[in-house]
């Protein structure tokens, strides 16, 4: 396989099929849309959407100490997690810079899956073999074992209960089991990235075009949706969640991303990073640098990552993500600000989209959090 050639996922040629405008996304080739980017976010927001999300980064750990090796290679106490249920959390560098953001799943007493993003997977793998030295436990690479079907919205566990027999009642969210869904072995995890109920099912290649053709038409009669990446990135940005390489970074660390909470110094045992961490603690706790905040547009001009936050001249910060929000019905954006600006309703803020300064109210995140 050439450097340039793109991956396929085992649902590409259904793609297709379905008049999908693909895009290079972490070298794998991936649906950006199937048609209006607006309706398929409308429809996850208020009825059901079907992702392929299978360029994620599937690694697993066993072994006698597996969860040892796990809680000296990520911040998060890995050990503490139950069989069946997963954490969100995060891989540092030593300098606590953040390399990922993953999902881990316990499958097992010994056996762990985790979940890199697309961009960073083959980084996290190799940090995490590096730091198995000397730990009686596996790295194995599993990219290729999984495909990996999500589907996000209120119709949601109505559409999946039936396919399965499986508990979704009993299923809590950041919980996974597994279980048959239409016919196919697969592991259900109620997890998302959408902001609303949903569920990822990860299952053998071979078993992807069953699986979403009968998600398909399990879905037919309550609006579900095939949908791309691009809403996407609008629904996981209306609900204040964080994607790398625009709000984490090397450069950053947990807590400049007001995400200290996954840090666990209290666990057992060293851990990569840990007294970066505690500085970087320390130092988020007298003044931070900057802090993570909501933007909504009082106009309608789009803010996009690197555009500068300014107030009376000064540049105090920098647009992360941005995008029109079809929920607010106006555009939106994340920003790292400078602390003294950070409060919701900090009035005389802007952002600078080539040279005019759009004004814009500060909010807390999330902008959309969805009824129970």
């Amino acid at each position: 396989m050439s450097s340039t050639e793109l991956r396929l996922t085992a649902l590409d040629a259904l793609h297709r099929s379905l008049g999908a405008t693909m895009t290079d996304f972490a070298g794998w080739d991936m649906p950006l849309r199937y048609g209006s980017e607006r309706e398929e976010h409308t429809a996850v927001r208020t009825r059901a959407g079907l992702f392929d999300l299978s360029h994620m980064g599937e690694i697993t750990v066993t072994g006698p100490q597996a969860a040892d090796l796990l809680n000296h290679a990520l911040v998060g106490d890995l050990a503490a997690v139950g069989v069946g249920r997963a954490r969100y959390t995060m891989i540092c560098r030593a300098d606590g810079g953040i390399l990922d953001d993953l999902i881990v799943y316990r499958l097992a007493d010994a056996e762990f899956m985790v979940v890199a993003n697309a961009s960073n997977a083959e980084v996290v793998l190799d940090a995490l073999v590096e730091r198995s030295a000397g730990f009686d436990a596996e790295v194995r690479d599993d990219r290729d074992a999984y495909a990996l079907i999500a589907v996000q919205g209120p119709e949601s566990p109505g559409i999946l209960k039936s396919l399965t027999d499986a508990d979704l009642d009993g299923l809590k969210y950041y919980a996974g089991l597994p279980g048959t869904v239409a016919g196919v072995p697969a592991l259900i995890a109620r997890t998302g990235y959408t902001g609303e109920d949903g569920f990822e099912l990860f299952v053998k290649p071979e078993h992807a075009v069953r699986l979403w053709q009968a998600l398909t038409e399990a879905g037919a009669g309550v609006g579900l949706v095939p949908c791309g990446l691009s809403c996407r990135d609008t629904l996981r940005l209306e609900a204040g969640m964080p994607l790398y390489g625009h709000e984490l970074s090397t450069s950053l660390t947990p807590f400049d991303a007001g995400l200290g909470r996954v840090v666990k110094f209290e666990k057992e045992g060293d851990f990569v990073g840990r007294e970066a961490l505690l500085a970087a603690a320390e130092r988020a706790a007298s003044k931070p640098p900057r802090v993570l905040v909501g933007l909504v547009a009082e106009g309608r001009r789009i803010p996009r990552a690197g555009f500068l936050v300014v107030s009376g001249g000064e540049v105090i910060g920098e647009v992360t993500s941005g995008a029109p929000s079809p929920t607010l019905g106006k555009p939106i954006a994340m920003a790292y600000v400078d602390a003294a600006h950070a409060a919701p309703g900090t009035e005389g803020v802007g952002v600078d989209i080539r040279g005019s300064h759009e004004p814009y109210e500060i909010v807390a995140l999330p902008f959309y959090k969805r009824q129970k």
